[in-house]
């Protein structure tokens, strides 16, 4: 089993390590919250991609992925799916203000023509998957 010394803690056993100072958990969650952010503005800017003239939302894609990891890390640090779910609260409530019209009238998530459904594609992508994970988690744990 390894040699046990009295106060030592086990350097091998990462579960064993006590996280639960509530500072830290506060600065985790915040960079967390903070990465979700910016998840939103970069798949955003990145979302009228286009290959050769059809357009592909692989931004969505992409964000949706950093949702999901951005969930479980925070799901490492809280043991509630409430609070792990900041990075995806703060991902839509970054999306839907790319969606407002800024003080030119400029709108980032918009376009014409198919480029109409971008923000729809955006978020279904990007909030679908960890909104599943996050799911999944709460009807595991209530079982």
């Amino acid at each position: 089993m390894g040699r046990r010394l009295p106060g030592f803690t086990a350097g091998q056993r990462p579960h064993l390590i006590d996280r639960s100072a509530g500072w830290v958990r506060i600065v985790v969650l915040a960079v967390l919250t903070l990465d979700g952010v910016l998840s939103a503005i970069a798949g955003a800017f990145l979302l009228p991609l286009y290959v050769g003239a059809v357009p592909l939302p692989v931004s969505g894609l992409i964000s949706g992925l950093v949702n999901v990891a951005l969930v479980w890390a925070a799901l490492q640090w809280v043991s509630t799916p409430r609070l792990a779910a900041l990075p995806l609260w703060a991902w839509l409530a970054t999306t839907l203000g790319l969606t407002i019209g800024g003080p030119g009238g400029d709108v980032v998530l918009s376009g014409a023509g198919v480029m109409q459904f971008a923000p729809v594609v955006f978020v279904v992508l990007g909030g679908g998957p960890p909104a599943y994970a996050l799911s999944r988690l709460t009807a595991r744990t209530a079982t």
